[in-house]
């Protein structure tokens, strides 16, 4: 864990990054021990821009990601970047226009898919116990496009640091405002700035360790905690977001139904929040008494993420995935509660 004042981060990571090249100008490094430039350059075609929703109300409208297979899969930090088609801008500049294929709500993870082939990628690790992917004490280089420096073909940001701890993030519940609550490594360096999140964890061969988390504060003493997800609590999401067993994209071959055989909100028993954008969040307002939604513990204020696992970004979407379930079949919900993710299933 890492202390740090209100002051935005440049300071110390300005320290970092100057430290680090000073590591890569003195020269040769000490026999045994790899090369920090070779480690630096050799993922940087693997690490990718991402620029989508924010902008407004504090909200940074880009972060990162890095590719997870030759064909476009591109594994980020879930936000709300990723409330509208993101672009994704790779190393030597080109940009593609990317679709949210799959997420994982609990694990705060989303892939994203570009129309592109033969790109390098990282392989994702899953680590034993007898060799596990990092251990306590291990330098690791973290890779991202802090606070956007990085717009076209320019280099990620690399920072230098150690793993300082693996440790449950559910141990801190309720003391940070996240949805995720497994297995961290806690890092000793400033790296979860804006912009660093869903970057890369890598050793200094250059292998993936971690995916970079978001902002994280404690709301009570105002500490910052610098993180990773490690990889191998990854492996199985990502491979099964690309293999096509969990997905989140609209099933386009299910029919609409006709409105009076179909699932709403009316139906379910409960309003959402007034629709006055176009991406309108899918904030429930309330709730009626003894109506399907409240017998499900669905309550004011959830955040609707997923209707029967398919993803629901705004309230256009939301309607859309209910006229094409039977008014007599169960509604499943996945709904983010505060710093819960749950899933209810709604029986009519």
């Amino acid at each position: 864990m890492t202390m740090r004042s209100n002051v935005p981060g440049p300071i110390p990571l300005l320290c970092r990054v100057l430290s680090l090249s000073m590591i890569l100008l003195i020269g040769s490094p000490v026999q045994g021990q790899p090369s920090l430039a070779r480690a630096s350059s050799q993922v940087q075609d693997r690490v990718v821009k991402i620029y989508g929703a924010g902008g407004v109300g504090g909200l940074d409208a880009y972060q990162s990601g890095f590719i997870v297979s030759s064909i476009g899969h591109v594994a980020t930090a879930w936000s709300s970047v990723l409330d509208v088609d993101p672009i994704v801008v790779l190393n030597d500049g080109r940009r593609f226009e990317s679709k949210v294929v799959g997420f994982e709500p609990s694990l705060e993870l989303a892939v994203l898919k570009l129309d592109v082939s033969d790109l390098p990628y990282f392989e994702v690790p899953a680590g034993t116990t007898e060799a596990p992917i990092a251990r306590w004490g291990d330098p690791v280089l973290a890779v991202s496009n802090l606070f956007n420096i990085a717009t076209g073909n320019e280099p990620e940001s690399v920072m230098l640091g150690r793993i300082a701890a693996r440790s449950q993030l559910d141990a801190r519940r309720g003391t940070f405002e996240t949805a995720y609550q497994g297995e961290v490594w806690l890092l000793d360096l400033v790296a979860n700035n804006p912009g660093a999140a869903g970057g890369a964890l890598v050793d200094l061969q250059g292998r993936l360790v971690g995916m970079l988390g978001k902002e994280l504060r404690d709301r009570r003493t105002g500490v910052w905690l610098n993180y990773a997800i490690p990889s191998d609590v990854l492996r199985a999401p990502i491979g099964d977001i690309i293999a096509g067993r969990k997905t989140v994209a609209p099933v386009e071959q299910d029919p609409l139904l006709a409105r009076e055989k179909s699932h709403n909100a009316n139906t379910l028993g409960f309003q959402l929040i007034p629709d006055v954008l176009e991406t309108t969040p899918v904030y429930v307002d309330t709730v009626s008494v003894n109506e399907p939604a409240s017998r499900a513990d669905l309550r004011p204020d959830d955040l609707i993420l997923l209707v029967n696992g398919r993803r629901v970004p705004h309230q256009r979407a939301f309607r859309d995935q209910l006229r094409r379930i039977d008014r007599r079949d169960d509604a499943i919900l996945t709904v983010q509660r505060d710093n819960e993710i749950l899933e209810l299933t709604i029986r009519p």
